[in-house]
This record gives structure tokens, sequence and C-alpha cells, in this order.
């Protein structure tokens, strides 16, 4: 049981995190440059959890979850992304690329050639459709 908060309620806030979100957010996006996807996706979940329902905070998240393997997490975490910004062709685009992974690809498929569609000059969206092969398309 949560212990209770300062009015009396159960505590359902979570705890303050001592760093704050832009911190925590440049320390993840330098662990993810660095290649430190699984510590990465820590601290940009703790980023996540002070600041909820930011896109420049999820997108990386995504990232780490995806290259960390937390594929269901990844999932969820685009989905969030793209429940913000529905035209956001990266989201569409590494949701995608997740879905693949996880064997849902007529899933991903949709997600691909959403991300062509918004940005049809990208090479590297319209590569991501062109691996998925005849039935991403």
């Amino acid at each position: 049981m949560s212990p209770p908060a300062p009015n009396g309620d159960a505590a359902d806030d979570p705890i303050p995190d001592p760093e704050g979100a832009y911190e925590l957010l440049q320390r993840g996006t330098a662990l993810l440059a660095g290649r430190h996807a699984a510590q990465a996706a820590v601290v940009l979940a703790r980023a996540a959890a002070v600041e909820p329902g930011k896109g420049s905070i999820l997108e990386p998240l995504g990232r780490a979850l995806f290259m960390s393997g937390q594929l269901e997490r990844a999932v969820e975490t685009f989905e969030a992304l793209l429940e913000i910004d529905p035209s956001n062709a990266y989201a569409h685009y590494a949701l995608g690329r997740t879905l693949i992974r996880l064997g849902r690809r007529a899933e991903a498929g949709t997600h691909l050639r959403l991300a062509v569609a918004l940005e049809p000059d990208s090479g590297l969206y319209r590569g991501g459709l062109a691996r998925l092969g005849p039935e991403g398309r």
C-alpha cells in the first residue's frame, strides 16, 4: 500500500526526481549516443516520469528501448509518441521497425507506409519499407 500523501490521499503522484527532466534527457541522450542503450533507457524513463507526455523525451526513450531489446516497451513508447503527434514520420518508422522485430509484419507495413507518405523524400523511410518486402506494399 502506498504511503498517504500530505493531503491524506494515497500517493498516486510519482516521487519527484532529484534531477530535472532536462538534465535527465541530456544525460540519457549522451548515453544513447555512446551506445549505452540499456542505461539510457533507465535515465530516459526517469525523465519521462518527471515530464509525462513529452515527445522530446519519448522519442529517445523509444530508441533506447529498441536498441536494448526491450521491444514491447518500445512499441508502447512509440505508440504514446504517435498519440501526441500522429504525423511524426520518425515515430511511424521506428514503430514499424520495432513491429518487424516482433514478427508483426503486417502492422509494421502500415506504419512504414505512413512514414514514407509523410516524408516521401526520406531514403531511410523508403529503405525501411523496401526491406519489408512485397507484403509491406
